[in-house]
């Protein structure tokens, strides 16, 4: 039989053990446009927040639960994914170690600090309650994968660490979806690539396509020999777009792009990288019952 008092005791140390290795981490970023958080992901002055966090910032001062504070900057950031990262003048940071969000289970535990209300450092801690989560942005996309949390954050933690239960960052808060009810955008491949590019261009390029889709089952026959069930049909094709000029349709079904495997429109964008743009691709669709390989060459997209 499980000791209640151990159990809870255990539960705490966790917590208080992620909170003792991240909270120096962890920024309180004030702009006149409002505030939030980041965390420090280099020692020279690196810090990751969510953009909306940023969005339209100058000046920003990013202070520490030591006392600290400097000054920063955007260095750039990527609205599709909600990410964005800031240039501290500081050598001084104490950075956070990033996790990997892939690895998380349902009903594990994670921590959540950040800065709710302008206090610095306050921790709360909760399980994952969902994930594969979609969370839509101002631009027409989704953020894909999001981690859904029942972890309280209110505002200000927008910005601020999610971290399992070894101080790894795994997620980056970014939205208070309702009482209870918390969304962090994932640390993965994906997100490092995204952080990756802003800390050494300034953004992060996409490809564009030119339609709009969503997911359809596929065919029995075709669904036995992809092994897969579903594909994306395109619903429009936006004129003078890369997708008009390949030959692309209305009621098209989208099932690979350049042998990867399409189910859902999110894949479609995964696939749309920066490398892409400007190179020929290859989209494997389904027409009438007959497929049909077409050449598409990817523009940029244009924010």
């Amino acid at each position: 039989m499980v000791d209640e008092k151990n159990a809870l005791d255990a539960y705490s140390q966790a917590v208080i053990a992620v909170n003792e290795r991240l909270a120096p981490s962890v920024a309180n970023l004030r702009s006149r446009r409002g505030g939030g958080s980041g965390v420090a992901i280099t020692s020279d002055g690196f810090i990751v927040t969510s953009a909306h966090v940023v969005e339209r910032a100058t000046r920003i001062v990013a202070s520490f639960v030591d006392g600290t504070e400097v000054h920063a900057e955007v260095v750039g950031a990527d609205p599709l994914s909600d990410l964005a990262v800031l240039r501290a003048d500081s050598t001084e940071l104490v950075p956070a170690e990033l996790g990997d969000a892939t690895g998380l289970r349902v009903g594990q535990l994670v921590v959540a600090i950040g800065n709710p209300h302008g206090f610095a450092g306050p921790v709360t801690a909760g399980l994952v309650s969902a994930l594969g989560r979609s969370l839509p942005t101002g631009h027409g996309r989704v953020v894909d994968n999001v981690i859904q949390t029942d972890a309280a954050l209110n505002p200000g933690n927008s910005g601020g660490a999610l971290a399992d239960g070894r101080a790894r960052v795994v997620g980056i808060n970014t939205a208070v979806a309702g009482v209870g009810l918390g969304l962090a955008v994932p640390i993965n491949d994906a997100t490092r690539r995204i952080i990756g590019e802003l800390m050494s261009e300034g953004r992060f390029r996409r490809a564009y396509l030119g339609i709009a889709g969503g997911t359809r089952p596929l065919p029995p026959r075709l669904a036995r020999e992809l092994d897969r069930r579903a594909g994306v049909e395109v619903v429009e094709v936006v004129a003078g777009s890369p997708a008009a000029a390949a030959g692309l349709r209305p009621e098209d079904l989208i099932v690979a792009i350049d042998e990867m495997a399409v189910e859902r429109i999110d894949d479609v964008q995964r696939h749309l990288v920066g490398d892409r743009i400007g190179a020929t691709v290859k989209v494997d669709v389904l027409r009438e019952g007959r497929r049909l390989s077409l050449q598409l060459v990817p523009a940029e997209l244009e924010l």
